[in-house]
């Protein structure tokens, strides 16, 4: 494999990582925007313009978009995050031309009033649909009291209330401060060339107007606190907790991973022997969540209401433990190999490579081999997930709970 990188004059960068051993190529343009971007009165308007990025533009209508798709075999599809909007598609090499096209086109699209009226209707259903989730109204409310003051508590769907006020001027605004070229990291890995790359890029985005819209990245300065939302109906209570973690840029970021690996996985983890295995609950785990400038650990318990309270007790027992003592050698290497072997199975697929190619890109503004993250993870050692605990130990600061429980 072999890494490239160059800047088009507007500012766009370009990245590919080319394999002649594969029989396909991925293609990504990641946008560094997301919820954390929006002021208030346009909260969800990165996701909205994501659904409206596949209404089409002068060019291709949006049934030409998924028909041109359709009819190049592609795997396709687009994603908001709190930080990230991403769209990108998955081809044989040869059809890599017009799949770049069509790509380059969603991220110029035309924001027909018409067609803004129609999608706002569907974001509507599906806020409804994931208001009746209860794991999505846990972590919604976790983010939001957790991140109190800060970008990242701001929800990425937004509210009904914000939908519904959103104007297409206004997003038409959102999208021509945020979308630029110096705004956007277009990522290429697999089986093609890499003249053939600049050729499309300077080609499809060699105009789009320069420039790149600067971002705080304050590290979160978590206050805590709890929030309940009593769902009678539910006959299982979901409480998610959180508590402050490295950033996507510490150095302690990766032993933070390996760290929540052990603790909390989902098979094979303190958590899981504990309360999973055990029977005690349906689910327990531990996630590490990096972020530009902060992160944060995630825990997630969902149990009978019952025993809610004991296995949130048993939880802190375990991260007590943890915090005072550390992990084990043995613990340590079963997450070595973990992070190994997802690592390696996800890098044999293209489309695998393109997630770690632009996240890299995007959040450290660095190339990382395969090889590269894996002597990283066989490097780090207890002491290294020591230092982790010292300075961002485990805990339960902010609390968000779901289920029939008038109280946890």
């Amino acid at each position: 494999m072999k890494f490239h990188e160059a800047t088009l004059d507007n500012g766009l960068t370009v990245i590919a990582e080319l394999n002649p051993h594969v029989q396909s190529v991925a293609a990504g343009f990641f946008v560094r925007t997301g919820a954390r971007d929006e002021s208030m009165d346009v909260n969800g308007v990165s996701h909205f313009l994501e659904h409206m990025a596949f209404k089409g533009n002068e060019k291709h209508s949006a049934d030409d978009v998924n028909r041109i798709f359709d009819e190049l075999g592609a795997r396709y599809n687009a994603s908001t995050s709190e930080e990230v909007t991403l769209y990108y598609a998955a081809v044989l090499p040869e059809y890599l031309p017009d799949a770049f096209e069509v790509l380059a086109g969603l991220i110029r699209p035309s924001l027909r009033d018409a067609d803004f009226q129609v999608e706002r209707k569907v974001i509507l259903e599906e806020i409804g649909m994931y208001e009746d989730q209860p794991s999505f109204i846990a972590y919604e409310n976790a983010m939001k009291i957790h991140f109190d003051g800060h970008p990242l508590g701001q929800s990425i769907l937004g509210s009904s209330e914000s939908i519904a006020q959103l104007t297409r001027d206004q997003m038409a605004d959102y999208h021509r401060a945020h979308y630029r070229a110096g705004n956007i990291t277009v990522a290429v890995a697999g089986n093609t060339d890499w003249n053939e790359i600049l050729r499309l890029a300077n080609q499809w985005c060699g105009q789009w107007q320069s420039g790149g819209t600067p971002r705080k990245s304050d590290e979160a300065r978590a206050k805590g606190g709890s929030a309940l939302t009593r769902k009678e109906a539910f006959t299982q209570q979901h409480v998610m907790q959180m508590s402050p973690a490295p950033s996507a840029t510490s150095p302690l970021r990766m032993a933070a991973e390996l760290m929540s690996v052990v603790v909390g996985d989902d098979s094979g983890s303190r958590l899981y022997w504990d309360l999973v295995d055990t029977g005690l609950s349906e689910s327990a785990d531990l996630s590490y969540n990096e972020y530009d400038g902060t992160g944060a650990y995630l825990t997630y318990l969902c149990s009978t209401p019952e025993s809610a309270g004991d296995n949130l007790k048993r939880i802190r027992e375990i991260y007590d433990d943890v915090n005072s003592r550390g992990v084990t050698e043995e613990e340590l290497e079963q997450a070595r190999n973990k992070a190994a072997s997802r690592i390696v199975l996800r890098s044999e697929r293209p489309m695998g490579r393109l997630s770690s190619l632009g996240s890299n890109w995007v959040y450290r503004n660095e190339y990382r081999s395969v090889q590269a993250d894996l002597d990283a993870y066989r490097a780090i050692t207890t002491d290294d997930v020591n230092a982790v605990l010292k300075k961002y130990p485990l805990g339960q600061l902010s609390t968000a709970a779901v289920g029939p429980l008038k109280s946890l």
